[in-house]
């Protein structure tokens, strides 16, 4: 077993099983992405810690693959299936992306720094993941073009509503992310019934947020 097998398997055992993480599903696709092929070379040795992991070029808007934990987590709540049609918001280098992939029917990932986009695509093909495709767009626009999505995951966190995002929700789907509109964060998962959307918070989570869904700040005279 490789070096990065072996952090994978702890990181599995380790962080994400002891959180109440139980579908083999998900269990199974960490185990199956190389999470160290999404990460720059000088940061491969962290790709397994307990940590949002800044990938960001130098001088590049600051990027996260965020805490695998947490991501298995929202990825459980939201009760992905075979067939569903899953929309991936901010997927950084596509590590995210990749997990859902191993999932979903189909995933469309979404990034806005178009680096990313290109290291993502790179990242996913390398894989072999033909269910995945990653696209240009910012957090808060989504990608109405491939919906409407059984299930959006927010790879981050969002100080705002994201009502374009919740618009593109097939009905029955659900939305998981972290919700930083008050303190502190937690993971909520939004659902689709009846053309109204009801939020259910899951757990207390701090990730970073996602750029285009920070809260505006308030003008002070």
């Amino acid at each position: 077993m490789s070096e990065f097998s072996t952090a994978r398997q702890k990181m599995v055992d380790g962080q994400v099983r002891p959180s109440d993480v139980t579908d083999i599903r998900i269990i199974d696709a960490m185990l199956a992405v190389p999470r160290e092929d999404f990460v720059p070379v000088s940061q491969r040795a962290m790709a397994y810690l307990d940590i949002d992991l800044d990938i960001s070029a130098p001088g590049a808007a600051k990027r996260f693959l965020i805490k695998p934990v947490i991501l298995a987590r929202m990825l459980q709540a939201a009760e992905v299936k075979a067939t569903d049609n899953v929309l991936v918001v901010g997927c950084a280098t596509g590590y995210s992306a990749a997990v859902v992939g191993k999932l979903a029917g189909k995933v469309t990932a979404t990034e806005g720094d178009p680096a990313l986009v290109a290291s993502a695509a790179a990242c996913l093909a390398k894989l072999g993941l033909a269910n995945v495709v990653s696209a240009p767009a910012m957090a808060a626009d989504g990608h109405a073009g491939n919906g409407p999505y059984d299930v959006i995951v927010l790879v981050g966190a969002t100080e705002v509503i994201p009502s374009t995002l919740y618009r593109q929700l097939a009905p029955g789907g659900r939305l998981v992310g972290v919700f930083a509109m008050s303190q502190p964060q937690r993971a909520t998962i939004v659902t689709h019934s009846h053309d109204d959307f009801g939020a259910r918070a899951l757990f207390d989570a701090s990730v970073p947020v996602l750029p285009g869904l920070e809260r505006v700040p308030a003008f002070v005279f």
